[in-house]
C-alpha cells in the first residue's frame, strides 16, 4: 500500500543514534530513507518536517539510502521514500512505502505516542 502506514515485520526492532545518526524524539521519531534523485522523497521530507514541527516531541531523521546500504538491507528497504515510525524507545511501530499523506503520518504517530 503505497504511502499508507502499516505494521511491518520489523515491528519491535529498536534503532538508536548509532544506526540513525541523529537523536530520537522525546515521543516519537519519523525516519525517512531517501535517495538523491527521488522526487517523492523531497515531498515526503516536507510533509515529515511539517508534522515534526506540529507535534511536540517528534523528530524527523532523513537517511541517504545509498550511503547506508547495510542498514537498508537489514531493514529490507527496497524503495524510496520509505518511512519508519519509531516510538520514544526507538522501536519500529509502523512503516510506509511511497509518499505519505500528512493525515496518514499523524495517524501512524498515534501508534507511537
Amino acid at each position: 500500500m503505497s504511502g499508507r502506514a502499516r505494521v511491518s515485520g520489523d515491528e519491535g526492532r529498536r534503532l538508536g543514534v548509532a544506526e540513525l545518526g541523529g537523536e530520537l524524539g522525546e515521543r516519537a521519531t519519523l525516519v525517512q530513507f531517501s535517495s538523491a534523485f527521488c522526487a517523492p522523497c523531497r515531498a515526503t521530507r516536507r510533509v515529515l518536517d511539517e508534522v515534526a514541527a506540529m507535534v511536540p516531541g517528534v523528530a524527523h531523521i532523513e537517511i541517504d539510502a545509498e550511503a547506508h546500504l547495510d542498514l537498508v538491507r537489514e531493514l529490507a528497504v527496497v524503495k524510496t521514500p520509505t518511512v519508519l515510525v519509531l516510538d520514544a524507545d526507538g522501536r519500529v511501530v509502523r512503516r510506509a512505502v511511497g509518499q505519505p499523506r500528512r493525515a496518514d503520518v499523524i495517524a501512524a504517530l498515534g501508534a507511537a505516542v
